[in-house]
């Protein structure tokens, strides 16, 4: 017993001088710069600050809404993408005067559950995610946290519709880990093929879906691979779901001259292979959580609560604007699908008169549905589904 004792004790000093010696590096790196102090702060995850994704949609929106208001800001990268990196980040951005902090994604999930009573004066706006402990056993939101999510259903939806309409037949989905976000894209992205094919007449047999789970987030030469192989076997178009997978099934899309289908963020600007992308209002949702801070005195409506959003409040959508060109045309990548098609069937989710499926039953621990799940969960008539 006194061994055991002694070993977690170590292990408890071990951690801490581990976060200790990480905002004592953090620290010193930023005093270097000057005693200027920021009130919003954003901790970056894994990637940077212009990794076409979370950190960089959750970026623009700090920064839009803080230069329009004269408030300082900026962001926090780690020394370490752990928890403990993450916690001495966000111990770095109080001590540099943060009273607004904004954190991108659901790594920040346990650091924000200790963080949340660590910190108990600063308000954190929490992307994608809600704070609970390590084992998942507690969950608990303090009323200093807005816990944001997106529905994912929609935006997937608006996907599958759009490329079927198309005339795209042969379709694929490339999603990350099995997380419920990514679940929602694909789930809403089957759901979205199977209404237009409705729409067109098509019948059983006529649409075929290629679903696979990479099991990661990253940009390696297996996912170019699986990605190459889908294309290979008369895949036209992947909706590519998961961070950096996405840049390799970019890369296999422009070796096989075929198609992909973004995803977070507007990701045309990263391939010409991209025809659309399936985004959440990363930076929308923030600025509307900071006005409710600094402008509308409504933190209630968001503080200690999960909010959805969707696409009643800017918070789905393909995008519809061409960044840097006032006459660019965001759908210049399709052959028939226009703007005028889109709000059409925007306009069914924005009414509530197509509310797809979030979730479905699985059986399988990892959260991968077989073909049939999918078939049965989704009621998907038309589409056929092959998991790889």
């Amino acid at each position: 017993m006194l061994c055991k004792d002694l070993k977690n004790r170590r292990k408890e000093m071990k951690r801490f001088l581990s976060v200790f010696f990480i905002a004592v590096i953090a620290l010193v790196g930023i005093t270097a710069c000057g005693s200027k102090t920021y009130e919003i702060a954003l901790i970056t995850d894994k990637g940077n600050i212009d990794d076409k994704s979370f950190n960089q949609g959750a970026w623009e929106g700090v920064v839009e809404f803080a230069e329009d208001n004269d408030i300082t800001h900026q962001y926090y990268k780690p020394e370490e993408a752990t928890p403990d990196g993450y916690l001495a980040s966000i111990a770095l951005a109080v001590e540099g005067g943060a009273k607004v902090i904004v954190t991108p994604g659901f790594l920040f999930e346990v650091p924000i559950y200790e963080a949340q009573t660590l910190h108990p004066d600063v308000k954190f706006i929490l992307l994608d995610g809600t704070p609970h402990t390590a084992d998942y056993s507690t969950f608990e939101t303090k009323s200093n946290v807005a816990s944001v999510f997106y529905a994912e259903e929609e935006s997937g939806y608006l996907a599958g519709y759009a490329a079927i309409k198309d005339g795209y037949r042969d379709l694929g989905f490339m999603g990350g880990m099995s997380i419920p976000a990514v679940q929602a894209f694909g789930y809403g992205y089957l759901q979205g093929i199977e209404d237009a094919a409705a729409e067109i007449g098509l019948v059983s047999g006529d649409v075929n879906v290629t679903y696979h789970y990479t099991g990661d987030f990253n940009e390696n030469a297996t996912n170019k691979g699986t990605a190459k192989t889908m294309y290979q076997e008369g895949v036209e178009v992947i909706f590519a779901c998961g961070g950096s997978v996405g840049k390799s099934v970019m890369t296999a899309a422009s070796e096989e001259s075929t198609k992909v289908i973004g995803v977070d963020v507007d990701q045309r600007y990263d391939s010409e292979t991209v025809i659309t992308s399936a985004t959440k209002g990363l930076s929308s949702s923030v600025i509307q959580v900071l006005e409710a801070i600094y402008l509308n005195d409504d933190w209630a409506t968001f503080s200690g609560v999960s909010t959805y959003f969707n696409a009643t409040n800017e918070g789905v959508g393909l995008p519809t604007i061409v960044i840097g060109d006032e006459d660019g045309d965001a759908f210049d990548r399709f052959t028939t699908f226009d703007l005028a098609a889109y709000n059409i069937v925007f306009a069914t989710l924005e009414d509530g008169t197509v509310d797809p499926i979030r979730s479905i039953t699985v059986a399988a621990d990892s959260g991968e549905a077989t073909a049939q799940e999918l078939i049965d969960g989704l009621n998907l008539t038309i589409v056929t589904v092959v998991v790889r």
